[in-house]
Formats: structure tokens, sequence, C-alpha cells
């Protein structure tokens, strides 16, 4: 129970401080794994199908976040990054936060390194609604899915531990639990902020603006048609948005399908508790 406790605070607190994006996922995951154990922990039947819930509802989050982080960082490869300069800012801000915009694009100018990862600071995700609307949607889903905002399925999730702990007298850790989890909302919810309500900090790369070039559809050694490329033209393979497609629907849509993966969940928890 102790464990569980401190995953819950260290997860919660430390992930408010963090301006890179994977370094606040993997915080965001110790507070969640708070959750998984304060689950296991209870150790009765209605708490190991409410442990076996989460974790496969939050693996399924999980996974629909990282292939959305990386579709993102390869989808901007056609644009440049120019974060704004801080000389305009207006002098009655404080000279930690001017430090701090300062750190942010000292940060963002060693970030074109081939062996990084496209997107690593929260601020490169700005403005990304007004790039690809779709993708921004998705990922303001999955975010939403992990504070356990109602109904998609993480509050399904934390409603299953919650209950199956205050049924168990566990009051103190069911409201440590809450309260870190409405605090951990404020580190998804600047995400989405930056997303959608601040301006991009990309341009589409000039030499980009007038890219036309010709190609083949071939079959069988045999061209079926000709085809112009544009910008226009360069998305995302069709596997990496149909799998994207499909753990969203899921995320959103399961007040609607509740069967199958609580099911799942009970047969594993009746497999594991009978261990």
């Amino acid at each position: 129970m102790f464990s569980s406790l401190l995953s819950l605070v260290i997860g919660t607190v430390v992930g408010l401080t963090q301006s890179r994006i994977k370094r606040l996922f993997g915080f965001s995951t110790i507070s969640h794994v708070g959750f998984i154990l304060l689950g296991l922990s209870i150790h009765t039947v209605e708490s190991t199908q409410a442990f076996m819930f989460y974790l496969i509802q939050y693996s399924i989050s999980n996974l629909n976040a990282f292939m959305l982080i990386i579709t993102i960082g390869y989808s901007l490869y056609c644009y440049v990054y120019n974060p704004k300069s801080t000389s305009g800012i207006e002098k009655q801000e404080s000279t930690k936060q001017v430090s701090n915009k300062q750190e942010i694009n000292e940060n963002n100018s060693t970030l074109y390194d081939v062996n990084n990862s496209p997107i690593q600071l929260i601020d490169q995700l700005k403005g990304y609604y007004y790039i690809n609307p779709i993708l921004s949607l998705s990922l303001g889903i999955t975010l939403f899915s992990f504070a356990g905002i109602p109904p998609l399925i993480g509050f399904f999730g934390k409603q299953m531990i919650l209950s199956a702990a205050i049924d168990n007298g566990y009051i103190f850790m069911a409201l440590v639990a809450i309260l870190t989890s409405v605090v951990s909302a404020v580190y998804y919810l600047y995400i989405i902020k930056q997303i959608f309500f601040d301006k991009p900090d990309y341009n589409l790369n000039d030499e980009l603006k007038s890219f036309n070039a010709n190609g083949l559809i071939t079959e069988k050694n045999t061209i079926v048609k000709k085809v112009h490329i544009k910008i226009n033209n360069i998305v995302i393979s069709s596997s990496l948005s149909l799998s994207i497609s499909i753990i969203t629907l899921v995320i959103t849509l399961f007040i609607f399908i509740p069967e199958e993966l609580l099911s799942l969940a009970n047969i594993l928890a009746l497999i594991l508790f009978n261990i």
C-alpha cells in the first residue's frame, strides 16, 4: 500500500515540472502505476478485476499516445520550426519566466540531431491543431482518457479502482488517488492548451511550397496511371492511421461496447485470483 501511495504522489508532483514530452509520459506512468498497485494490493475478486481492466485500458491508451507522438513528429518533416524570440516579452513578466523561455529556446536549438526523436519538448506541439486537426483531436482524446474524463475508457478504469478501494475500507488511499488524479490533469490540460489554443511555431518549408513531381502507378510491370505528387499528397501510412483510428474509437466509444474488455478483465482476474 505504501508503494501505491509513493507512486501516486511522486508521479504526479514530479510530472508537473517536466518540459519534455517523453519524461512527462514516464512520470505519468508512475502515477498510473499507483492506481494499478492500489487495485492489486486490496486482493479481492473485484479489485483484481479492476486491476486487470485498468492495466488493459492504460496499455491501449499509452500505445496510442506514443504512436501519435511518433506520427506527429514525422508529419512535421515538411515544416521548419521557428520558435518565437523572447525579445518581445512584456516588461511585467518576472525574471524567472524570461529565463525559462530562454532555456526552452536554447533546448529547441539542439533538437535537430538525427539521433533524437522528432518531438521532444511539449513546446514543440504548440499550435499543432492548425497543422493536422485529426491527429490533434486523437491525441486530445487520449490525454483526456489519461486524466479520467468521462465517458472515456480511462474514467471507468479509475472508477473501478476507487470503488474497490472504498468498498474495502481504504478511504484514505481513495482520497489520495482522487487528489493526485485531479492534480495530474493539470499537465494533461497544459499539453491540450498548447496544441489547440496556441499559435504554431511551424512554417512550411519554402522549398516544398511549389513541390511537384511526376509518378507512376504500376501493376505487374504495366503502367496503370500517371500521377502528380504535391505537398498535399504526403500523408501518413494507411496501417498507422488505421491503428490510431481504431484505438481512438475504442477509447472514445467504450461506453457503448464495454462487454468485450470487461469480460476479458473478469476472466484474467479469476485466473489470477485463483492462482
